[in-house]
């Protein structure tokens, strides 16, 4: 009987014949203009892996096709909410590293702002509530503890940031970036969204603290784009343990910001590489987190 194969890790791909576009912390993105219905873009999600605003120098073994295959899996369960861009995962045409990891989308004209819907009071949303008594410029009632739930899920959105960290911003600030009509459906379909998925995930043994979602338009609609419920985007907490009054077990990359804290890292560039146990484990918290709440194991390709 032969040894395991090592995944491979993915840290940046290469796919001659189509246009970079961008180049992101976790995803590549390819332009095909060469389709019946107007431009396509290929999503590729890399094994990168980024924290405290800096891509590390080693990356997640299979990262990038959990988070496209929960992306599929979220798209299809969420499109009775809201239409989304994407066309297709075949990818049997492109080279073997692009499979469980690509998907096929129209191209949107993205909204510039991030659309982040909370339930439960943690992360920076703990850390504003604590300095000022509200969350994202909403007041909240005093004596709320940590990762306690929100008598109703918060909108709050946020500045896109390509590199850095992305900056809360008021509704207000919002609408005057996008306009008060399409904040107001933005706003709407976000929370719808997180209702119906956080709904579902407690079913599944997870709460779903908080998300953000994209948006852009596509033949004059509003629809969901890139990444969706996602480790990376999402905060997920195993609804067994849950206890307000202290931060919560997660299934994301939190367990790579603790190794970085215990080494002491300097928050400067370079960004150090990872441990492979620290690279593993992250990768079993990601998986964890996939069969919980598709109730499938990952497809990883031959």
């Amino acid at each position: 009987m032969g040894l395991a194969q090592e995944p491979k890790i993915l840290l940046e791909s290469n796919l001659p014949g189509y246009r970079l576009l961008a180049r992101g912390k976790v995803r590549d993105v390819y332009e095909d203009d060469v389709y019946e219905y107007g431009p396509r873009l290929l999503i590729v999600a890399t094994d990168r892996i980024s924290a405290f605003d800096f891509i590390l120098a080693s990356g997640i073994p299979d990262k990038g096709r959990i988070l496209t295959q929960m992306t599929l899996f979220w798209l299809d369960f969420l499109r009775p909410v809201v239409p989304n861009h994407f066309l297709s995962a075949d990818v049997s045409a492109l080279p073997s590293e692009f499979a469980g990891r690509s998907m096929w989308v129209r191209r949107a004209e993205m909204f510039p702002v991030e659309c982040v819907a909370r339930g439960y009071l943690a992360g920076s949303g703990w850390k504003d509530y604590q300095r000022t008594g509200k969350l994202c410029g909403i007041a909240l009632r005093p004596g709320l503890r940590e990762s306690q739930a929100l008598s109703e899920p918060i909108f709050t959105p946020a500045t896109k940031a390509t590199s850095g960290h992305d900056e809360n911003i008021s509704f207000e600030q919002a609408a005057q970036v996008v306009g008060a009509e399409t904040a107001a459906k933005l706003r709407d379909f976000t929370l719808a969204l997180y209702r119906r998925a956080a709904d579902y995930a407690r079913t599944r043994g997870i709460i779903i603290a908080d998300t953000k979602f994209e948006f852009g338009v596509v033949d004059g609609n509003i629809v969901l784009a890139d990444e969706v419920l996602t480790p990376d985007s999402s905060r997920f907490w195993p609804a067994d343990q849950y206890e307000p009054g202290r931060s919560q077990p997660s299934f994301d990359k939190q367990y790579v910001r603790d190794y970085l804290e215990s080494i002491h890292w300097n928050k400067q560039a370079p960004a150090p590489g990872l441990p492979e146990e620290v690279a593993r484990r992250t990768s079993e918290k990601y998986k964890e987190a996939y069969r919980a709440l598709t109730g499938r194991s990952l497809e990883l390709p031959a």
